[in-house]
């Protein structure tokens, strides 16, 4: 078994590229040695800026022999046919194939053996033509070549079982030979397997693996950012960005011109981190400090002091351009530049977003009387000018700012800490992670919006269809449950979706039931929740319906929810078999007159003392009371089906007991649709 190392060095691959480079390199080679019948281990790949690399283990010398058989004509066809199949089967002569019988009788078959050929040949086969295929989301061609690729290919290593492998791609042959970082080690060298290869790189300044890069610059950075008495803030995605930007990492600590610390300081985090891919500190209380972490790609002899002046220059240049910014949009207020919301569309269909501002302000007006402490008027003009910020240089030129730029603003206008913070969390929550607005004013105001935006796509019914949403509906509606959930609002959707669009409730119920799955929940009792809907029983207070998935959670673990389930789907499958067959119905009330034992009446009777104790706790909202009522029917119910025949000779008597059977299903059926539970 062999080893197969792989290296692909061209110019500066992006890092955003990388990851998906490497793992497109080993999926091409390993499918194609897959395909001839050659697999091996532990296929891996790695990337720097300047180099993808592969590297497969346990690569059989030679591809496995293969014996392949062809059946022909039966033994006595005329002499057309068999020349025919001797000219497909490669044979001379009918005396090369062999007679094999089946049900149908003899035929000639012909049977081939072919001899497994070296794996370093069918290597070199495969890397030129994957190479050629590669999927780049963007390529280029340069010089007088065909090839395209995501940078200029410079050189081609490859080495099977530790000899090279020859090929060639537009001009550039394969060879042994690599060459380590630009600056610190340009001159090639070669190599006879991975670990060699990996040492030599070590040795010439270029840490391989981007893992490993990563690491070295997250605790360089935090090793700095400790020595100032600084902490350094988190950041996974731009700490894998910067990883993919250096083959040698080398974290210098900089320093920010004290007059540009009175910018909002998320516009400077911005700016560092979307321009220059610098990491920011705070100090011990969380504010931003005006020192910041750049990460070098090699190590200087001056120790990186003209590295960071450079980009303590080019920092003082762009924070000059965020300062221009803030200044200017300091001198119009948020409610001046409603005008201006004229100008941005927000859907061709649902008019300007200045449109969409007036209606969220209606809509988080009539809300604020749903959640306590939240002043109608605040709550108005907070949803007016929520949207304002969108015309400012700054959220032009940083649109992730979009809300916090609005908060920002507010104060300045002097509008207060509680409209400012409703404007800034009036976005929240964006994912299914992050955190609801945490004041009840812009948990209202977001709720507006959200709702606003589903309201309006239903109207105009653009609503998701399969894995389609470009709209972002489904996250809309996720963040309205969150909020109402985590925040204890009582609110009726079906009154707030009333005539905005008839399926509307039941979208909401779709993204319910995932939320609750994903929380933890049993998918049969959500949906057994959710089926009171389709019995009447509307269930459109988000609140209560967690209330009764988990009360109902609780009941099912005891040993009389067990058993009374039991008995339900055996009442329900009676019921089901009977109705059917009779093409009727068993509803309302049994006779008593007609019972004729008495566990007929004793079941009877408990159902309906169970019935309005579990309607009378269900009134006051207390689902746990409820089920312990319906705990009561375990005792009569299992007595009924033990000394009762429900099918009788009698009709009359026979229809009586149905509708016993259909008054247990009816009770069980005041706090969910039991049919839906499994079990």
């Amino acid at each position: 078994m062999s080893e197969l190392l792989l290296e692909l060095f061209s110019e500066e691959i992006p890092a955003r590229m990388q990851k998906r480079a490497g793992e497109d390199l080993v999926r091409l080679v390993t499918d194609a040695l897959k395909e001839a019948g050659v697999e091996g281990k532990n296929a891996r790949a790695y990337a720097t800026p300047r180099r993808l690399t592969l590297v497969i283990d346990g690569l059989p010398d030679k591809t496995p022999d293969v014996k392949e058989e062809r059946k022909g004509p039966k033994v006595g066809a005329p002499q057309q046919a068999i020349d025919g199949f001797l000219r497909a089967a490669g044979l001379s002569s009918i005396d090369q194939a062999t007679v094999q019988e089946d049900k149908k009788g003899a035929f000639y078959v012909a049977v081939t053996e072919k001899k497994g050929r070296d794996t370093g040949a069918l290597i070199a086969e495969i890397v030129p033509a994957g190479i050629r295929a590669f999927p780049w989301p963007k390529s280029m061609r340069w010089g007088a070549g065909s090839l395209r690729w995501v940078r200029p290919l410079h050189s081609l290593l490859c080495i099977f079982g530790g000899k090279t492998v020859l090929f060639e791609v537009d001009g550039i042959n394969s060879g042994n030979m690599t060459r380590g970082h630009r600056f610190m080690a340009p001159a090639t060298f070669a190599v006879k397997d991975f670990a060699d290869y990996e040492m030599k790189l070590l040795d010439a300044k270029v840490v391989l693996d981007a893992s490993k890069r990563a690491h070295f610059i997250h605790d360089g950075a935090k090793a700095l950012a400790e020595a100032e008495g600084l902490v350094l803030k988190e950041d996974e995605a731009l700490l894998h960005e910067v990883a993919g930007l250096v083959e040698w990492p080398v974290p210098l600590i900089g320093r920010i011109d004290d007059d540009f610390m009175s910018v909002p300081q998320e516009v400077l985090t911005s700016t560092m981190r979307a321009n220059q891919k610098y990491f920011a500190l705070h100090d011990k209380a969380g504010k931003l400090s005006n020192r910041f972490i750049v990460i070098a790609n090699l190590e200087a002899e001056d120790g990186g002091k003209a590295i960071v002046n450079g980009n303590e220059r080019v920092l003082r240049a762009r924070f000059a351009d965020a300062r221009f910014l803030w200044d200017q949009d300091c001198k119009a207020t948020l409610e001046s530049r409603l005008p201006k919301l004229e100008d941005v569309v927000f859907h061709a269909k649902l008019g300007t977003v200045r449109q969409k501002a007036e209606r969220i302000a209606d809509l988080a007006r009539e809300m604020a009387a749903l959640v306590p402490g939240v002043d109608p008027n605040k709550a108005e003009l907070a949803g007016r000018l929520a949207k304002a910020d969108l015309t400012s240089g700054m959220v032009g030129e940083f649109p992730e700012l979009q809300g916090l730029m609005g908060a920002y603003y507010a104060r300045n206008d002097g509008l207060g800490d509680d409209i400012a913070q409703a404007i800034a969390e009036h976005y929240a929550p964006l994912g299914p992670s992050d955190d609801v607005p945490s004041s009840p004013l812009g948990r209202v105001v977001a709720l507006a919006d959200k709702i606003d935006t589903l309201w309006g796509f239903w109207a105009i019914d653009e609503k998701p269809t399969g894995s389609k949403d470009p709209f972002a509906l489904r996250r809309a509606a996720l963040g309205v449950i969150r909020i109402i959930l985590e925040s204890g609002i009582r609110i009726n959707l079906l009154t707030l979706v009333e005539g905005k669009g008839k399926d509307l409730l039941s979208f909401f119920a779709d993204r319910m039931k995932v939320h609750l799955r994903d929380r933890g929940a049993r998918h049969d009792l959500v949906d057994a929740v959710f089926a009171l809907n389709e019995m009447g029983q509307v269930q459109d207070d988000l609140v209560l319906i967690v209330k009764r998935v988990e009360a109902l959670s609780d009941f099912l673990g005891t040993e009389d929810g067990k058993n009374l389930l039991a008995g339900y789907k055996r009442a329900n499958n009676i019921l089901n078999i009977e109705e059917k067959k009779d093409k009727a119905t068993y509803g309302g009330l049994p006779d008593p007159a007609c019972f004729a034992q008495d566990e007929e009446r004793a079941l009877f009777d408990r159902i309906e003392e169970a019935r309005a104790e579990a309607s009378h706790a269900i009134a006051r909202e207390d689902f746990a009371a409820a089920m312990s009522a319906l705990a009561k029917l375990r005792v009569p119910v299992d007595a009924f089906f033990e000394h009762v025949t429900v099918n009788a000779d009698d009709s009359k008597l026979r229809a009586n007991r149905l509708k016993l059977l259909a008054q247990i299903r009816a009770a069980l059926h005041e706090v969910a649709d039991f049919s839906k539970v499994e079990g």
